[in-house]
């Protein structure tokens, strides 16, 4: 790693002392940026770094019509959803436009966290039961609901006395025909265990492409039986988008719809304002009676006009320039190239993924297949040094997390595979 430049340690103490301990930076030598543009990050002194990593800004750094309909908006009206507008409507239509027509409602929040949140409380009045099973190394928000159910966070997140864990449906390691059955068979448990304590279950939330646990995206189909198990134990099914949502995997707009599920709930987060925080759910009618008659709903942020711009924006971008496709032809490219990278480093046991979400799992030895933690540190740092972004996931932290915004091109595919190729020379 090279030194730490005297400027910009000065910036991560001045950090430490303003915003406190439990923030987190990436990188052994932190970045300090100041402008993004299209897949591009520049730092203070003006170099340029790949972004192979930032879902957020799924059409790109400050993507100019992005940006236009943010500051028309702002400069005309912005405030909350107890008066009427058209924008928060017309929005709602054109995104629900886009799933199954069973989910006909939108709510809308600021957050990932906040949508998820309200899922759940959606789902606990819908079902009068409050079990929840997710994924054994989740990420679902940062509230107090959700925390207890993103074991990814970390050690020290404890799990909420009715969330149960189960293994997430990794497809390095079994079998394509025994990847529906074996997850059904964890969710199950996982019924069965919180019945015996009592709790009934309200809900399974999973995210559809398994971000956290490894990015587990094939077959398409091998949720179904999970989802059919906690609906025949009274549950319903949280189909969590914030990660794979909006085109991110190249053959359809939605995670679940590779599946060929119809969730209860919808949760999307992040990538719905590429960079302004715009959120929100879409359910099931009937899905949401309940809480519509006990509770009111109401937040100040959520479906404000400006956001509802920024919404509209995305969706034009991703129409006019073809994104979804884009998604499926560049993560195509993306997959052959890293595969063919494989067979001249034997550290690679796995490349998987859909669309421009992909997952290079790093081994210490192919036949044991054990995880390769402290090389895969050592290769995120080492592409950052050499100008491209990506990071790592999975509970072993040994699988390279490459979801980059969905305008990248074969020639940023290129970059990033060669760079990988130098780095991985190189170890």
């Amino acid at each position: 790693m090279k030194p730490i430049p005297a400027e910009t340690q000065a910036l991560i103490e001045r950090r430490a002392r303003v915003l406190g301990p439990a923030y987190r930076l990436f990188y052994e030598n932190p970045l300090h940026l100041v402008r993004g543009e299209g897949v591009w990050l520049y730092d203070a002194d003006g170099t340029r770094y790949l972004d192979a990593y930032n879902n957020v800004v799924s059409v790109g750094h400050c993507h100019p019509h992005v940006v236009q309909a943010i500051s028309r908006q702002a400069g005309v009206l912005n405030t909350h959803t107890r008066y009427l507008h058209e924008g928060v409507l017309d929005y709602a239509e054109r995104l629900l436009a886009t799933m199954p027509t069973a989910l006909a409602h939108m709510m809308f929040t600021c957050t990932g966290s906040e949508a998820n949140d309200l899922a759940m409380r959606i789902a606990c009045s819908h079902t009068k039961a409050e079990g929840l099973i997710v994924t054994n190394f989740a990420y679902h928000g940062v509230t107090s609901a959700i925390s207890v159910a993103s074991p990814s966070l970390g050690k020290f997140i404890r799990l909420g006395e009715n969330v149960r864990t189960v293994p997430a449906p990794d497809s390095y390691r079994i079998a394509p025909q025994d990847m529906a059955q074996t997850f059904a068979d964890g969710v199950r448990a996982a019924i069965a265990d919180l019945k015996a304590k009592g709790i009934r279950p309200a809900a399974l939330m999973v995210d559809t492409v398994f971000s956290s646990d490894g990015i587990f995206t094939d077959p398409p189909g091998f949720i179904t039986q999970a989802v059919e198990a906690v609906r025949e134990a009274g549950g319903i099914f949280i189909a969590d988008e914030v990660q794979p949502g909006l085109g991110r995997t190249g053959d359809s707009m939605w995670g679940f719809q590779r599946h060929g599920v119809i969730p209860d709930i919808v949760t999307m987060g992040k990538p719905l304002g590429a960079g302004h925080p715009l959120a929100g759910l879409a359910v099931q009618p009937h899905v949401l009676t309940a809480f519509g008659r006990e509770c009111r709903y109401f937040n100040t942020f959520g479906g404000n006009p400006v956001s509802m711009a920024a919404g509209m924006a995305v969706l034009d971008v991703i129409e006019r320039e073809g994104l979804l496709d884009n998604a499926k032809r560049v993560g195509l490219y993306l997959q052959e190239r890293l595969n063919a990278l494989s067979a001249r480093h034997a550290l690679i046991g796995d490349v998987r993924g859909a669309g421009l979400f992909c997952g290079v799992e790093m081994v210490t030895d192919r036949a044991s297949r054990t995880p390769a933690t402290a090389q895969t540190l050592r290769i995120v740092n080492d592409m950052r040094e050499r100008g491209v972004l990506l990071s790592s996931t999975g509970e072993q932290a040994n699988i390279l997390k490459i979801r980059p915004p969905m305008i990248f091109e074969h020639a940023h595919a290129d970059l990033l595979v060669d760079t990988l190729d130098a780095v991985l020379g190189a170890l």
